[in-house]
């Protein structure tokens, strides 16, 4: 075990390289009971920091995406980064966008799952007109309009629309907010808080976290960032940041340890 001395000098460091604000009780509670791996897991965590192909801004708000996506919610980074982001200068209409951009992850039980579907439906040779009808006024209109609203199309919204279209209509004006909403009074540009490349490394970072992997979009979504200019630089800073999502394992753990220990080491000291 390491000395409270060599726990100290721990602890300093961690405030030099990632801040105060950061250290919460996950960090704490494993810097007790495990200081190697605390020290690994500062390694790791203070890569992007010290690189900073982002601004300080843009790696919290990224950071935020990951912890905040419907597959992680994990409370205490969303506060860490919430404060961090409003620290280094961001918005609370920029943090509310991230929030509203990460909150689309649960279509991707459409793009996965209609695609699949109409896949079984052709092995099974049922519904084929339905399955294969060409796009009515109606459909032509909504997907020129998502067009205009995301900047994009892709292949795998085509039998969504075909299938459901008042579905698809509804996810338009709720995927649109941040592309469309005017948030800074009647000087605003009506195209949302964050710049087109920052919304789209925040699709990128819940889509590459190990909580979802959804290869599709998150392909989808580097190609966007570069039309918009994103570097690879950049786009490699935002993967990274997700790749930290794993040390949440330790800082959940942690603390259950040692609560759990407590009573033990107490009782042999």
């Amino acid at each position: 075990m390491a000395s409270d001395q060599e726990k100290k000098e721990l602890q300093e460091r961690f405030v030099a390289k990632l801040g105060a604000e950061a250290f919460h009780t996950g960090w704490e509670s494993l810097l007790s009971v495990d200081p190697a791996f605390f020290s690994a897991s500062l390694s790791l965590a203070s890569v992007p920091r010290q690189k900073s192909h982002l601004s300080r801004k843009d790696q919290s708000l990224i950071s935020l995406a990951v912890d905040s996506a419907a597959t992680h919610l994990y409370a205490p980074g969303i506060r860490v980064h919430v404060a961090a982001a409003l620290k280094e200068g961001a918005t609370v209409h920029e943090v509310l966008e991230v929030i509203e951009l990460s909150s689309t992850l649960g279509i991707h039980a459409c793009n996965i799952g209609v695609p699949l579907l109409v896949e079984v439906l052709k092995e099974e040779g049922k519904y084929e007109d339905e399955i294969t009808k060409a796009f009515d006024e109606r459909q032509e209109k909504l997907k020129k309009e998502f067009t205009e609203k995301r900047g994009y199309w892709h292949t795998f919204w085509e039998d969504f629309l075909r299938l459901d279209p008042e579905f698809f209509e509804a996810y338009l004006e709720f995927s649109s907010v941040p592309w469309v909403k005017n948030v800074g009074g009647n000087g605003g540009s009506g195209r949302g808080a964050l710049e087109p490349k920052m919304k789209e490394l925040v699709y990128c970072a819940f889509d590459s976290a190990a909580t979802h992997l959804y290869v599709p979009g998150l392909k989808l979504h580097m190609r966007n960032a570069l039309g918009y200019g994103a570097t690879p630089q950049e786009i490699l800073e935002v993967l990274e940041i997700a790749t930290l999502l794993s040390l949440h394992t330790a800082h959940v753990a942690a603390p259950i340890i040692a609560e759990l220990t407590s009573g033990a080491s107490a009782s042999t000291s």
